[in-house]
């Protein structure tokens, strides 16, 4: 596989992870007046201040077929970024990828932007 095909097939998985649980289950948190959490991280951070991390990861459950499912960053989002021009660790919970429920790598996610924030005494 060349570099153009690699750069093209990182855009796609970074579209498909950037979208949580996908079109339909977005417009079902719209539907119901609520912000997905992508949204609620950047309406709270100063803008362009966000940087992700994670985006790739998934979760390494195998019971009940979950092994079959794609579930973007394991259903949380996690990262820096600034209010008010101060830093911030921050993450969100993503409704939109299996209802947000916790797994190992959503609990690592979690602990490591804790971390994160322990590190950089914010």
């Amino acid at each position: 596989m060349g570099l153009k095909q690699k750069s093209t097939d990182l855009r796609k998985r970074m579209r498909d992870a950037l979208k949580g649980g996908g079109d339909k289950a977005i417009e079902k948190q719209k539907a119901i007046g609520k912000l997905t959490a992508r949204e609620r991280i950047i309406t709270l951070l100063d803008p362009k201040s966000f940087h992700e991390y994670d985006l790739f990861v998934e979760h390494v459950a195998k019971d009940f077929d979950m092994d079959k499912k794609y579930l973007p960053g394991d259903g949380v989002i996690t990262g820096t970024g600034m209010i008010s021009g101060h830093p911030v660790c921050i993450y969100a919970q993503d409704f939109t990828v299996a209802g947000g429920s916790l797994g190992w790598a959503h609990a690592k996610k979690i602990t490591k932007i804790m971390d994160r924030a322990l590190k950089l005494k914010v």
